[in-house]
């Protein structure tokens, strides 16, 4: 039956889903089991939150909330937890997971959803080596659970039980697309846009005169790298520029890199990981250059939290990794489509 000539409901679309759902719920109990054995506690994020997120590309929706005196004030749909998790560090919990429904606007398609839930967890006082470790457990446990030995996407397969490969972008960029990736950052992080653009061109990509070093870059990992990356077993992208990781803090082995990691298996991107940054000098005037980028692109701006920032200040050196939990079990049932494990999809307009 047509997915798209019948809504989701209709008895027999929701007979050929059902599966595919009851999969999705064993999954989430053996989530909550493997964090409950290893000491973590599940925490509860508002999901209306004075800020959604200061990350340039990131939409979120907007509404406002009318106080008793009749005055307004506008809230965000958070496009993540975290910013009331790592709030939850600053107070003093060591581990903690969340399993929120977040809210992403501009965002519709085989792996993308305007709602969807964001499995994170942190870990206050260990590295994100530990992170790698627990996402090499879950992506097995995942597996495992759903009754299959390889995660599949639209004939892409990944053994998640096989050692994961680790690739730091400079490695990537060198053997995916012969740039030198590093050669285009400064000692202190500043980038090279007209030296990346050249080595871009090389390559045959599309290069526009309005096009920032932040853009090439992106063009390249799209368009280049990801498609190679967990074919036959997971793998682990890590050392992203400075300049490309808002939340992360910078590498003790190299400041032009920082802590940050994305997991990759079939070619799809499941989770991004990081050493989190607790300055909050530093990360205000990163937030405040995103949203200075998002401004110049969309014409908008969302506020920062100030109590995220006042948080940081007291927060404990921890790790913290966002991985898409419907993404992880599309992976784990081969379903080709996002909207296949969400039990009810948001609706489309008829008038479309």
């Amino acid at each position: 039956m047509s997915h798209d000539s019948s809504p989701w409901w209709h008895p027999g679309l929701h007979a050929d889903r059902r599966p595919l759902l009851i999969t999705r719920n064993r999954i989430l109990a053996g989530l909550r089991a493997w964090f409950a054995d290893h000491d973590f506690v599940e925490v509860e994020a508002a999901a209306l939150q004075v800020s959604p997120g200061n990350e340039a590309h990131l939409s979120a929706f907007a509404t406002e909330a009318i106080l008793p005196d009749g005055g307004r004030e506008p809230l965000y749909l958070h496009t993540s937890p975290e910013f009331a998790c790592k709030k939850l560090l600053a107070a003093g919990e060591p581990r903690l997971f969340s399993l929120a429904r977040v809210f992403r606007n501009r965002e519709r398609g085989a792996l993308h959803h305007p709602e969807f839930t964001m499995l994170e967890w942190y870990r206050a006082g260990e590295d994100y080596d530990a992170l790698m470790q627990d996402c090499a457990a879950l992506l097995a446990l995942a597996a495992e659970t759903a009754g299959a030995r390889r995660l599949t996407f639209r004939g892409r397969e990944a053994d998640p039980s096989a050692p994961f490969e680790r690739l730091t972008l400079a490695e990537a960029f060198h053997r995916y697309a012969a740039i030198d990736l590093l050669a285009t950052i400064s000692p202190e992080g500043a980038t090279d846009r007209d030296g990346l653009a050249d080595a871009v061109m090389t390559r045959g990509l599309r290069v526009a005169p309005d096009d920032t070093w932040a853009d090439l870059f992106s063009r390249v990992l799209v368009g280049l790298i990801e498609p190679h990356l967990g074919q036959g077993r997971p793998t682990i992208l890590c050392e992203y520029p400075v300049s490309e990781a808002a939340l992360a803090r910078p590498s003790p082995r190299d400041p032009r890199v920082a802590e940050r990691f994305e997991l990759y298996a079939c070619g799809v991107e499941l989770a991004n990981a990081f050493g989190e940054l607790t300055d909050p000098a530093e990360q205000r005037r990163r937030f405040e250059a995103e949203m200075a980028e998002k401004a110049r692109v969309y014409g908008e701006r969302y506020p920062i939290d100030e109590e995220f920032l006042e948080a940081l200040a007291v927060m404990p050196e921890a790790s913290g990794i966002a991985l898409g939990f419907d993404r992880l079990v599309m992976l784990a049932t081969g379903a080709p489509r996002i909207d296949d494990v969400i039990w009810t999809p948001v609706a489309r307009s008829r008038a479309r």
